[in-house]
Order: structure tokens, then sequence, then C-alpha cells
């Protein structure tokens, strides 16, 4: 999602093309979320599978923490292991890179005469339509990050951000995503100009979306970054050399930054779907204290942080 080194950061847009992909930035962003990288699938609609399960078989990212990884070093993980304690099963994951096609690759991967190689997304955005969606289990935002004592530790909202000085202002490098709503916000307040957008798929499986903070950032190549929650909070307090400040952004008209997640099921599976449901209605607090392990910014529907 992004990087420097290892996202190969591109050089400032002019202003015409960064706003165009801005605008269709929140076209994307309205329906998907900047951390999942799920990419719109074609495929069938309802498909029927075992009810009788051996396993709790998420489909993973091999390597994209804070949400999972082959070692089980995720919150993904973590809650999945959860969930199969619940229900006296093992977990076996099934691993495939989150970029394009990651629906069509996982849950909906089947072989004639195979079983499915997995049957849960442990993160998908509410509303994502290639998944039959449970209801969310956490909301976060997007969150502004600045190493502290190096002139914004004035700021605590976006709007102090907007409100600095313009020649303080006009100095800063802040490191974004392209096509997410952090472009189109920076567009909206005339900060274009201090975009230094960062591509959000990358074909290189070393890369991961937490250099632009845990390289970047921390080697002062950029002076903030705008990232979504639990990679803002997840790496922040990964870094050692320098004190990272995470400030949730608000949603705005014409900018949405804070999003519900839930997990996905195939469609036509009502049963396993209802006993997901459940378990994440009965265990409600015990994936928060996970959320907060990880240091995931949780905010409730106005936007506010939940402490």
């Amino acid at each position: 999602m992004i990087d420097d080194g290892a996202h190969g950061a591109r050089s400032l847009r002019p202003k015409t093309l960064l706003a165009r992909q801005a605008a269709s930035a929140m076209r994307l962003w309205r329906a998907t979320c900047p951390a999942l990288v799920l990419a719109v699938t074609l495929g069938s609609g309802s498909i029927g599978a075992q009810e009788t399960r051996t396993a709790f078989r998420p489909c993973i990212d091999p390597g994209n923490l804070p949400f999972a990884n082959i070692e089980g070093q995720g919150f993904e993980n973590r809650i999945a292991e959860l969930f199969a304690q619940k229900l006296g099963l093992p977990v076996k994951n099934y691993a495939f890179p989150q970029r394009m096609n990651f629906i069509r690759n996982t849950l909906r991967y089947k072989l004639p005469g195979e079983d499915f190689r997995c049957d849960i997304v442990m993160s998908v955005p509410v509303g994502y339509d290639q998944v039959s969606a449970t209801t969310p289990y956490y909301r976060s935002t997007y969150a502004l990050v600045y190493p502290r004592g190096k002139g914004l530790d004035q700021v605590r909202t976006g709007s102090d951000l907007v409100a600095l000085p313009s020649d303080l202002r006009g100095k800063l490098r802040i490191g974004i995503f392209d096509k997410s709503p952090a472009s189109a916000w920076l567009v909206r307040h005339g900060l274009e100009a201090q975009a230094k957008p960062y591509p959000m798929l990358s074909p290189d499986p070393e890369q991961y979306p937490g250099e632009i903070i845990e390289k970047d950032l921390a080697q002062g190549k950029i002076d903030a970054a705008i990232v979504w929650g639990p990679i803002a909070g997840y790496y922040a307090k990964r870094v050692r050399n320098v004190e990272l400040a995470v400030i949730p952004l608000r949603s705005e008209p014409g900018v949405k930054f804070d999003y519900e997640i839930a997990m996905g099921v195939r469609y036509g599976e009502p049963e396993w779907k209802a006993s997901v449901q459940k378990l994440i209605g009965e265990n409600q607090g015990a994936i928060a204290a996970i959320l907060r392990e990880y240091n995931v910014p949780l905010v409730n529907e106005r936007g506010e942080p939940i402490d």
C-alpha cells in the first residue's frame, strides 16, 4: 500500500493530475478501504459448501502486518485463533498475496472435485459486495503520523495541520498512498504540493505498507504521513529511534476517513455467516483487547476516538 524505497516513491504530480486521482480515489474508498487492497473480482454468486467443518480456515495475506502473516503474528491471526478455540477447531490458513484478485484466488477458489481452500476473509469493508459481509467488528479511521519535537507538536487534529503558518505548512512533505482519502483531503485543503504519493499496490512481495512510517518517516525523508489507522498505530509503535504521534482524523464533507470493518464469507452459506456473526457478538471485548494490543485507533460512528 505504501512505501519509499520499498514502494517506489513517486515524484510530486501536477495539481490537476493529483486532483483527478483524488476524485477517483473517493469513488474507490466509498466501497473499500486502504488497509485491505481487495480488488474487484468477477465470479459466481451463490456458492454452496460443506457445513461440517474440521478447521477454521481464514484466507490471509502471507506477509501483511499488522493484519496477518504466515507466522500468525497479525491481529487477524489472533482473532482467527480466538474463534477457532471457541468452535473447538484448529486453524488452517490459506495464504495468498492480498493484491489483485484476492477474493477470486482465495475465498472463491475451488478446483473440480475439491473443496474450497478457505472459508472466511477476516477484514473487509462493510458494503464490500464481493463477499457476504458480516456485522462489523471494529471501526477505524485514517491517521496523521508525525515525529514529536520536529515542529508539529501543536497539531492535534486535521484542522490544526491546515491552520499551520503558511511558511511552515509549505515546507512539509506528507506521505500518502495513491488513490486514498488522504490525497482527496490534501487537495481539498490546498496541500497537494506537500504530497509525496506512494503506490498503493506493489508487485514486490518484500514491500509492505508500513515502510512509509518505519523507513521514510522514521528516517526523516518525509515530515508526516496520512495512512489507514491500523497501519499508522502499529508501525508508529514499532519505531524506536524517534517518538511518533498518531492523530486520528475525522471525516468531513467530501472526504470519508473512517470505515467499519467486517468479515467476509461466501454467498450462499447463511449458517456459516450466522455462526461467525455470533462469534463476533459474543467476543467483542476480547476482539477490542486484541486490536488495542496492536495500537489500532478505534473510533465510534461520529469518528471520535474510543478509549
